[in-house]
């Protein structure tokens, strides 16, 4: 390296242009730990900076994608404003969980780990149809089981989760202090606090199964991401 420091600057652009690569083959979330893997055990503090200032990037140069943290990891995802564009291209309707999927996936990420009995006794009815559903698509999994008379499984939400619905971790999850006040009301009163998905949300090729239309609530709610990795985009 010379004493302008040039050659460090070419390490560290040929560093975010090795990052770029791996997060756009991926087309998911990847940890720290697997980027700095793949980097031959390159030391994670130089990768974060890497990717804070490529973040930067995206976001300040009216760029088609941007990079953000979610999941854990970090992943190259589509704007929000360009959902409609992005759906037209890959011909997938808006990606919207049923109403029943919604509102039991909401109680499960506000007040996990939670069981079976106490998920039904909040919403009114049988819920366990809806629960193999959500464990299905891997939204949610079972995080052991709590010490009670019959030991029923607990429930807890997954990494997808935080995915689906574009979360760094469960402390960005939007503060909705009213599902504290759920307990004894009935269905309907539960659903209009369940988180929805809008047409402005992004979708991936994991969210554009099968799905159904739901209300909108007035107030603030938790709204499905994309993520448009050009490997989904391809596929």
């Amino acid at each position: 390296m010379n004493e302008d420091g040039v050659g460090l600057a070419v390490e560290e652009e040929r560093l975010k242009a090795i990052l770029e690569s791996l997060l756009f083959a991926a087309g998911e979330p990847v940890a720290l730990a697997q980027l700095a893997n793949a980097l031959d055990n390159m030391p994670r503090e130089a990768i974060r900076k890497a990717l804070a200032e490529m973040a930067v990037t995206y976001a300040t140069g009216d760029r088609g994608i941007v990079l953000e943290e979610i999941a854990g990891g970090y992943q190259l995802r589509t704007p929000k404003e360009h959902a409609l564009y992005v759906r037209r291209l890959l011909a997938a309707k808006p990606p919207r969980l049923s109403r029943p999927l919604l509102e039991t996936v909401s109680i499960v990420a506000y007040r996990q780990p939670i069981t079976r009995p106490e998920i039904e006794q909040l919403r009114g009815v049988d819920s366990g149809g809806v629960l193999d559903t959500l464990l299905e698509r891997s939204l949610i999994k079972i995080a052991g089981r709590k010490d009670a008379p019959g030991r029923p499984m607990m429930y807890a939400t997954t990494p997808e989760f935080l995915e689906l619905f574009g979360l760094k971790d469960l402390e960005n999850l939007p503060d909705l202090a009213e599902f504290r006040a759920l307990e004894g009301r009935g269905p309907e009163e539960v659903a209009e606090q369940a988180p929805t998905a809008t047409e402005d949300s992004p979708v991936t090729e994991a969210q554009a199964g099968e799905v159904s239309s739901v209300p909108t609530p007035e107030q603030q709610v938790l709204e499905p991401e994309h993520s448009a990795g050009s490997k989904k985009a391809e596929e």
